[in-house]
C-alpha cells in the first residue's frame, strides 16, 4: 500500500519535475473559463433586466458563447439564410491572448519543461470550445460554423502560448533555426551587416506599431470628442429603455479597438470601408446607407474632407521612437551607415506587415452584399505603414548615429576658436600695456 501511495499520479515520473497532465489540463479550461465570462456574465445580466425578454437563459448563453468564439476570430452564420459574420471584436481577442500568453509563461518558468504541459493546456482550452460549438450549432440567430471555428480558436490558443512560453523574462526568443547560417551571412557586406541588431529591429518595429496605434487612438479620441452626442443620440433614438442602451454600449465597448486600428488606417491616408464602394479617409469620404449603430454616427457625411494636414503629422511622430532606438543601437554597434540604414528599413518591413496583420484582424463582414466589407485593406495600410516609417526612421536613425559625433566635432571647434580668440585678447593686453 505504501508503495501505491508513493506512485506518481497519471504515471508521470515525479523526477522529471513535471506536472499531472490533469492539472495543466484544468488550467486551460479556467483560462478558457475566464474568457468566456468576459463576454457571458453582461450578456446574462442584460437578459436579467430586460423586460418581458423573449429569449430563455439558454438563449443568453447562445448569444454569449457566439461572441466568445467570434472573439477568437471564428466565423459565424447570421440568420435563416446563414449570412456571414465575421468581424471579429477585438477586446475578447486582446484578453484571451494576454491571458494565454500569461499561461505560458507560468509554464516556462518551471524548471523542466515537458512537452505535453503546453499541450495539455490547448486540450482543455480547446474542451470548452468545443462546448460552446456544440450549443451554437442548431437553428437560431448566431449559428457556430464547427471546423473553421474550433480551426481559429486553436490557432490562438497555440500562438498565445507559444509566445508565452518563449518570452519568460519578457523578451522573445526566437529559435535557433530562424538564425540565418553563417554561410549566407558571410556573403552580405560587411558595411551592409547590423552586428547584433536583430533585438534592436524588432524593438524599433514594435516601437513604431504602438505609435501608429496611438495615432489611431489620438483620432478616435478626437472624433469623439468632436461628435460629442452623436453617439448617444444614435442610442437614444432605438428606445426599449435602459437594456437596449446597456447592450448597444457592450458591443460598442467590445468594437473600441477595432474603430482604434480603423482611425489608424484613416491617420495613415488610405482610410477603411463601411461597406463596399465605400471610404472614409481625410482626403474625403464616401459613405452610403450603413447600420444605425452609435459607433457609426461617428463616420463624416460623404464628400466631408478631413483633418489632413493634422492627421499627418501623426504617423510622422511614430516613427520618432524607432529612429531613436535605432540610432544608438548603431552607435553602440559601431554599425556602417549601409547597415544601419538597411536595420532601419527591415525594421519598417516588420511594421507594415504586422499593420496589415492588424487591418486584416480588425476587418471583417457583417452580412452579405452591401455590409460585406469593412475596415481598412490590409495590404494599403501594410504599404502606408512602410512609407510613413521608413521616411523618419531611415534619415532619423542616421542623424542620430552621426549626431554626438558631430556634436563633439563642433564643440571642439567652438573650444579651439573659444582659445585662440582668449590668446589673441592676452597679446593685444600685454602689447597696451607695454606701450
Amino acid at each position: 500500500m505504501t508503495q501505491l501511495m508513493g506512485r506518481p499520479i497519471l504515471g508521470l515520473p515525479g523526477e522529471l519535475g513535471v506536472r499531472p497532465f490533469l492539472a495543466d489540463l484544468l488550467a486551460g479550461v479556467r483560462t478558457a473559463l475566464l474568457t468566456l465570462a468576459l463576454v457571458a456574465v453582461p450578456v446574462l445580466a442584460l437578459w436579467v433586466v430586460t423586460p418581458y425578454a423573449d429569449d430563455t437563459a439558454a438563449g443568453a448563453g447562445r448569444v454569449a458563447g457566439a461572441l466568445w468564439l467570434l472573439g477568437h476570430g471564428a466565423p459565424l452564420a447570421r440568420g435563416p439564410a446563414g449570412v456571414p459574420l465575421t468581424l471579429t471584436p477585438l477586446l475578447p481577442t486582446v484578453v484571451t491572448a494576454v491571458l494565454l500568453v500569461r499561461t505560458g509563461q507560468r509554464l516556462g518558468r518551471r524548471e523542466r519543461l515537458h512537452w505535453r504541459a503546453p499541450l495539455a493546456v490547448c486540450a482543455g482550452y480547446l474542451t470548452v470550445a468545443l462546448a460552446a460549438v456544440a450549443h451554437c450549432s442548431g437553428e437560431g440567430e448566431l449559428r457556430a460554423r464547427p471546423l473553421p471555428d474550433l480551426a481559429a480558436v486553436a490557432l490562438l490558443v497555440a500562438v498565445s502560448l507559444g509566445v508565452g512560453v518563449g518570452s519568460v523574462d519578457g523578451r522573445l526568443r526566437l529559435p535557433a533555426r530562424l538564425v540565418l547560417p553563417e554561410r549566407w551571412t558571410d556573403r552580405v557586406p560587411a558595411m551592409a551587416r547590423p552586428t547584433g541588431g536583430g533585438p534592436a529591429v524588432l524593438r524599433a518595429a514594435g516601437a513604431g506599431v504602438l505609435g501608429l496605434v496611438g495615432a489611431g487612438a489620438a483620432v478616435f479620441g478626437g472624433t469623439v470628442l468632436l461628435g460629442l452626442g452623436a453617439a448617444g443620440r444614435s442610442a437614444a433614438d432605438f428606445g426599449g429603455g435602459p437594456a437596449t442602451v446597456g447592450g448597444l454600449a457592450l458591443a460598442c465597448a467590445l468594437l473600441v479597438p477595432n474603430a482604434v486600428l480603423w482611425a489608424a488606417g484613416y491617420a495613415l491616408g488610405p482610410g477603411f470601408a463601411v461597406g463596399t464602394g465605400t471610404v472614409v479617409a481625410p482626403l474625403g469620404a464616401r459613405v452610403g446607407e450603413v447600420p444605425d449603430f452609435p459607433l457609426f454616427a461617428l463616420l463624416p457625411e460623404s464628400g466631408a474632407a478631413g483633418w489632413w494636414p493634422a492627421v499627418c503629422v501623426l504617423p510622422l511622430l511614430a516613427g520618432l521612437v524607432p529612429a531613436a532606438l535605432l540610432g544608438r543601437a548603431a552607435l553602440r554597434g559601431e554599425w556602417h551607415p549601409v547597415a544601419t540604414a538597411l536595420a532601419a528599413l527591415g525594421s519598417s518591413l516588420l511594421a507594415g506587415a504586422s499593420a496589415g496583420l492588424a487591418a486584416w484582424a480588425a476587418g471583417g463582414a457583417l452580412a452579405a452584399d452591401r455590409m460585406a466589407r469593412l475596415g481598412p485593406v490590409p495590404w494599403q495600410s501594410a504599404v502606408a505603414t512602410l512609407a510613413w516609417l521608413a521616411a523618419v526612421t531611415v534619415p532619423g536613425a542616421l542623424l542620430t548615429r552621426v549626431w554626438p559625433a558631430l556634436t563633439t566635432r563642433h564643440l571642439s571647434r567652438a573650444r579651439r576658436a573659444t582659445h585662440a580668440a582668449l590668446v589673441r585678447l592676452s597679446e593685444l593686453g600685454s602689447r597696451s600695456s607695454d606701450d
